[in-house]
Formats: C-alpha cells, structure tokens, sequence
C-alpha cells in the first residue's frame, strides 16, 4: 500500500516525529491520513515501534516518495533511512 497503489492517492502519509518536553511521550510513528471532501476521515498508524514503555528506539522525521513508489523515511534518533516499498 504506497503510493503508487490506486488505494493510496487520497491518502497522506505523516510522520510524528514524537514528543520530548511532555510528561507522557506521545507520536513516534508514520501514520496514514485518508481525505474525502478535503478533510481527514480516518488516521490511521502505518509504522508503529519506535517507542515502548516511553523507551524511544527511533523518531521518524521526514518522507520522500521515489520514483519506483517505495518510500523513504528518515530517523533523526537512530541516524536510519528507513525504505517501505509494496511487495507481494
């Protein structure tokens, strides 16, 4: 399911790049925002683990989508680009 998928082209992808200055961490995740009508229907997380038990393994910072349809995301916390591409 990326963005070359007929399924995906109301769809945005979001990183939360996660918060550091609240007393319970919240974000640290790629989530997918479905449109209809110019407004967000659903939200839904498409990469989660990048924190457990307010223990933080990465925070997600940036998406860039190739031209294959794969895409990249950058980690700032781990110092990784991630690439998600479709597969069968």
């Amino acid at each position: 399911m990326l963005a070359h998928d007929v399924q995906v082209k109301q769809q945005l992808f979001v990183t939360e790049h996660g918060s550091w200055n609240r007393s319970k961490k919240s974000g640290y995740k790629v989530a997918v925002a479905t449109i209809e009508n110019n407004k967000i229907v659903k939200y839904t997380p498409f990469i989660t683990g990048f924190m457990k038990n307010e223990e933080t393994f990465g925070r997600p910072a940036a998406i860039l989508e190739m031209p294959d349809g794969s895409l990249l995301i950058s980690d700032d916390y781990a110092n990784v680009i991630y690439r998600v591409r479709y597969g069968n």
